[in-house]
């Protein structure tokens, strides 16, 4: 065996799958499991092929958006799913009412996914604390977020006042649920450490946690 099937085969032994069953390229229900994650990339199981791929890479009509140590952002068919270690999908996939994510708690007891911001992927901290999603300057500069045409401010931080500036993100998308011009402010410096995903945002959507997974959800 190959180094690189060891690793993989090591690899999706350690991790628990995830699996879904949906319609793909017009064959009746092929399987789609992802059996390993990890930051910017996944092990996927695709029509019983194993292939490990880079967030931006697509296999057999299965592109991976997103991935961190939790979740996975997959599209397929046109639609945006995000999976938790814990979900799954039944074998006869159809759009849902209502678009819901899971989100599972990390080991610093924190709940972290991926957003896109205005077309661009970040991995932010759900953050109900925060009034509005918050960021420093460098997270905005990374998103193409122009904070030098924001409303100038000031924000209490850990090591004082800082400048800062509020902003409208264009959208703000969590694993399909779209939020359009939402409010945010961007702080001069290195804090926060992560984007904050505030309430600008979560006051769009129904927030459900238990047994350390939580449950973001939206009506179509």
């Amino acid at each position: 065996m190959s180094q690189s099937r060891q690793w993989l085969a090591r690899l999706a032994g350690t991790l628990f799958a995830v699996a879904i069953t949906l319609p793909l390229n017009g064959n009746a229900n092929p399987p789609v499991a992802v059996e390993g994650l990890m930051p910017n990339s996944a092990v996927l199981s695709i029509d019983g092929e194993r292939k490990l791929l880079r967030v931006g890479q697509s296999f057999k009509g299965v592109t991976l958006v997103g991935a961190d140590a939790a979740n996975a952002i997959l599209e397929i068919e046109g639609q945006t799913i995000t999976l938790g270690l814990s979900q799954r999908i039944g074998t006869k996939y159809a759009a849902p009412s209502a678009t819901v994510v899971t989100i599972t708690r990390n080991r610093h007891y924190q709940y972290q996914t991926l957003v896109q911001v205005n077309g661009r992927t970040v991995l932010a901290l759900v953050d109900t604390g925060a009034n509005v999603v918050a960021m420093s300057r460098a997270h905005a500069d990374a998103l193409g977020v122009d904070y030098r045409l924001g409303e100038p401010s000031q924000v209490q931080t850990a090591s004082g006042v800082a400048p800062a500036n509020v902003v409208n993100l264009r959208s703000v998308n969590v694993g399909g649920i779209q939020v359009e011009n939402v409010r945010a402010t961007v702080i001069e410096g290195n804090y926060p450490s992560d984007v904050l995903l505030g309430m600008s945002f979560l006051q769009h959507v129904t927030l459900n946690e238990k047994d350390g997974v939580l449950t973001m959800s939206s009506e179509r």
